[in-house]
């Protein structure tokens, strides 16, 4: 079974960090659904995972938030991100998570905004749990 990373779909940021995660995956490892969609709350509540500010990560039956989902998500890509995944395992949670959520504060602000949202491309469309319009 693919690891399912459920994100913040009303975040721009979020949905750059899919697309940048989807580039890096050769191996299409991964599957993404949004936290809102009726796929990504089926999920958050069936694993009982919080959603909202963190991204999660479903993989073998257990779910991952923050630091832990990022660095595991990291794991799977190409290099050199799967190395510095490895390395970042060395920084104890509590600090990672202290960075992660300073980044999660100011995310909103880290993507220009826009005016509509931006579909998946159609070779990417296949990777998502969500409904697609055809």
């Amino acid at each position: 079974m693919h690891p399912i990373i459920l994100f913040d779909g009303d975040c721009l940021f979020c949905h750059a960090s899919v697309y940048w995660i989807a580039a890096r995956d050769r191996k299409a490892v991964f599957r993404f659904a949004a936290q809102q969609s009726a796929v990504g709350r089926t999920l958050l509540e069936t694993m009982s995972a919080p959603g909202g500010d963190t991204v999660v990560l479903i993989e073998d039956g257990c779910y991952y938030v923050k630091s832990d989902a990022v660095l595991r998500i990291g794991r799977h890509l190409a290099w050199p991100w799967n190395w510095l995944a490895a390395v970042g395992f060395l920084v104890p949670r509590l600090l990672r998570d202290h960075m992660y959520d300073q980044i999660a504060k100011r995310r909103h602000r880290l993507v220009p905004k826009r005016d509509h949202c931006q579909l998946p491309p159609l070779e990417l469309r296949s990777r998502f749990l969500d409904e697609w319009p055809r």
